[in-house]
């Protein structure tokens, strides 16, 4: 089936450009209302966003809709997508909102819905809200008197920051490190400093400025060149940066050397491992993530089991087999014992464990494997299906045989542009960007 709508992680776009308009958000509302409205209780749906300027058109256009159909909203303000996800389990709301497009420009908006038990909704239930709004809600809503009511929960940053600090292991504390905290100029930029600063390390945060126009501008996860670049200067022990909505990370050591998402999964499956906590025997990741990372667990006795790229996919992997411990390369993390989504500052704060445990240096402690060469290239093509026809498959073909069991090629479609994306890794990176480069000449090929 073919949606208007939602897309891989929710509804996003330009903001006041459809679908990103107030019109659509308060059908939004509605259609979501109407969907979770299921017996006589009050029913509630929590509305958070992050720090662009268009949240201040989407969340009331959203609060307008559930209370047409009798939901009464809980406005929480700016804070992280995980919080949200957080707050309608422990609100016992029955809908979670979240108006944001994670890492994209301040122009771009989005809205991610999630159910009464903080999980992303699955693609069916997308679709039915769709089906709503496409139809006539009018005879749906609610009676004069059964109108919802907004209210605003003072104290959400203390609920969430509470809910953190209470994942990161009891005895343990950041006391004697200083920590770069990147908030993006986004969702985090209260909490995420407050958190580490409350167990005890000294903070130095930056991307804390939100002005409804800078979030991820030159900072954040997507742009980590100003939060390395301060560890650097400040002697800092390492670096955090978060993304807009703040459900992914990555990390610096003291040297300013990134280390990725890969390489954090590999850090607390190895730590969880050892301490009986891992669950599911290995980890789950996406198509995208390094073959080192699948080695490095293999000689751990684990397995890194992949699923297409998008985070609601490896958590859906994670319910389905029983695994506590899945991300991606970006710094997705969704650590299954503590939350139902991303959260970059759950993530951090387990892989700051680690340091703290190990005694020792970042840079000793965060790279565990090396990365196998591995090229991403994209290239452009005007509709049509070029993976289909006989040149492109004979190429990737050839590719894959001449990588055999030493590396692997994976193409794939944009789920937002008109693009095909080409990857290949392998022990030799000369060898890898010769199949990268026949792959796409033949794309191009066929595309013209």
């Amino acid at each position: 089936m073919t949606r208007k709508y939602f897309g891989t992680d929710g509804i996003r776009g330009t903001a006041n450009t459809a679908p990103m308009t107030a019109d659509i958000a308060l059908r939004v509302g509605m259609a979501a209302g109407l969907q979770f409205i299921r017996g006589t209780h009050r029913h509630r749906a929590v509305i958070g966003k992050d720090t662009r300027l268009s949240g201040y058109m989407l969340e009331p256009a959203l609060t307008a809709g559930f209370v047409a159909v009798g939901m009464d909203p809980i406005i929480v303000g700016p804070m992280p997508t995980p919080a949200v996800a957080m707050l309608t389990r422990s609100l016992r709301a029955d809908l979670g909102v979240m108006i944001s497009a994670s890492h994209n420009p301040y122009c771009d908006n989005g809205i991610k819905l999630f159910g009464p038990d903080g999980y992303k909704l699955s693609d069916e239930v997308e679709a039915e809200i769709e089906s709503r709004m496409e139809g006539d809600i009018s005879p749906y809503l609610a009676k004069s008197d059964k109108l919802g009511r907004a209210l605003r929960l003072e104290d959400s940053e203390g609920r969430y920051t509470e809910y953190v600090k209470a994942t990161f292991p009891k005895g343990l504390r950041l006391d004697g490190l200083k920590i770069v905290i990147d908030c993006a100029n986004g969702a985090a930029y209260k909490v995420a400093p407050n958190v580490l600063w409350e167990l005890g390390a000294e903070v130095i945060p930056i991307g804390v400025g939100p002005d409804g126009f800078n979030i991820n501008k030159d900072c954040g996860s997507t742009a980590t060149e100003a939060m390395r670049a301060e560890v650097m200067v400040r002697g800092a022990d390492l670096g955090i940066s978060l993304d807009g909505d703040a459900d992914r990370v990555l990390i610096a050591d003291e040297n300013g050397v990134l280390v990725d998402g890969d390489q954090m999964m590999a850090m607390i499956a190895r730590n969880w491992s050892e301490t009986g906590q891992l669950k599911g025997g290995g980890v789950v990741a996406t198509v995208m993530s390094n073959l080192g990372l699948e080695r490095y667990l293999d000689d751990l006795g684990l397995h890194l089991h992949r699923t297409q790229v998008g985070d609601r996919y490896v958590v859906e992997y994670m319910r389905e087999k029983g695994f506590n411990v899945g991300g991606e390369q970006s710094g997705h993390m969704i650590l299954g014992d503590y939350s139902t989504t991303g959260d970059g500052l759950i993530a951090a704060l387990q892989a700051l464990a680690v340091i703290v445990q190990a005694g020792r240096a970042a840079s000793r402690v965060c790279r565990l494997f090396e990365p196998m060469p591995q090229i991403l290239k994209n290239v452009r093509y005007n509709g049509g299906e070029p993976l289909s026809t006989d040149p492109v498959k004979e190429a990737i073909a050839d590719g894959e045989s001449q990588l055999g069991k030493a590396g692997r090629v994976l193409i794939r479609k944009s789920g937002t542009e008109p693009v095909i994306r080409v990857m290949a890794e392998g022990d030799d990176e000369s060898l890898i960007a010769h199949v990268v480069d026949d792959i796409i000449g033949a794309i191009e090929n066929a595309a013209a």
